[in-house]
């Protein structure tokens, strides 16, 4: 007994009896000369949760006053998965309608734009927005008359860049602003448009790489 003691760390038999006893109701010699009864110990496991786990790839830009512009729409906010009065949209609008979007577009953010303004400042889902598939332009820049237009002060941007599985890549990363950037950085929303620049994509979009435009200033 003294060997198996010492074995587990026990400075005798006794001291070993007494935490023996405690876990199984009865002495080691007991046991022994008996078979039991004892009692089992269930594998301990820990489970850590990690906050802030999402990588943000982040810079923060200061721009001039530009303007957007494009083809606009009133649709209803939805959190997950692809928007289908979004979606709807952009198919209404003929290729070379896109084509012509891209010809007009001449400062940051570059390319095709999904934009979004004035969202319900809960950010309700079903609540109504508008969205504008468009382009960003100068201010000096002329703007054909079938065009909508959003102005857009000059001011600070931060800007995510996100990559994955589309829309949901983007859509995880726009929620982690919320619980994640904001709250641990000296910055917070202001009044302004969020725009999405799509900078590669497969070819079915079931992948992209984006970036996230939101406007900032200090908090």
């Amino acid at each position: 007994m003294l060997s198996i003691a010492v074995r587990h760390g026990y400075g005798s038999t006794e001291a070993f009896g007494r935490a023996f006893r405690a876990v199984h109701g009865s002495g080691p010699s007991d046991v022994r000369r008996d078979g039991g009864p004892l009692r089992t110990q269930p594998q301990l496991r820990f489970r850590l949760t990690v906050e802030g786990s999402i990588p943000m790839d982040t810079r923060l830009v200061d721009r001039p006053a530009f303007r957007l512009v494009g083809h606009a729409a009133r649709v209803p906010l939805i959190h997950q998965g692809i928007n289908p009065h979004i979606q709807q949209h952009i198919t209404a609008l003929p290729q070379e309608e896109h084509l012509r979007l891209k010809a007009v577009g001449d400062t940051e953010p570059g390319g095709l734009l999904q934009v979004c303004d004035d969202l319900d400042p809960d950010g309700t889902e079903g609540s109504e927005l508008t969205y504008l598939h468009g382009v960003a332009v100068s201010r000096d820049t002329p703007i054909p008359d079938d065009l909508d237009a959003i102005e857009v002060p000059a001011g600070m941007w931060a800007i995510f860049r996100t990559a994955g599985p589309h829309p949901q890549a983007l859509q995880t990363t726009w929620t982690a602003t919320a619980t994640e950037w904001f709250p641990s950085n000296p910055w917070r929303l202001r009044p302004g448009p969020s725009i999405v620049a799509v900078l590669e994509r497969a070819d079915d979009f079931s992948t992209a790489t984006c970036e996230l435009w939101l406007p900032v200033e200090p908090a």
